[in-house]
């Protein structure tokens, strides 16, 4: 099972908002769509490979064409609300 560090304590305050890395949000899309750790989840994928993508990670835009090459439209669109609502939220 992948192991994810998530002890970013440079806020400090206590409610303050998380962000992971872009490189951890690539990590999350790669495992989404390989199904390593459970079933493939395209949707999610996407999500997290847009998110590193917005955050910088450089191969995370050619994984996100190639997840979303797997998509109808319908999922594809879920997947882009998915990542608003997580950009909204964090």
């Amino acid at each position: 099972m992948a192991r994810f560090d998530f002890t970013d304590h440079s806020t400090g305050t206590i409610g303050a908002s998380f962000t992971p890395s872009a490189d951890v949000l690539f990590q999350m899309g790669i495992l989404c769509a390989s199904g390593r750790d459970g079933a493939v989840d395209l949707v999610a994928a996407h999500m997290y490979l847009n998110l590193a993508d917005r955050g910088g990670a450089e191969d995370a835009a050619y994984h996100r064409q190639q997840v979303a090459a797997q998509m109808t439209k319908l999922e594809i669109a879920k997947a882009l609300r998915a990542a608003r609502e997580w950009i909204a939220f964090h």
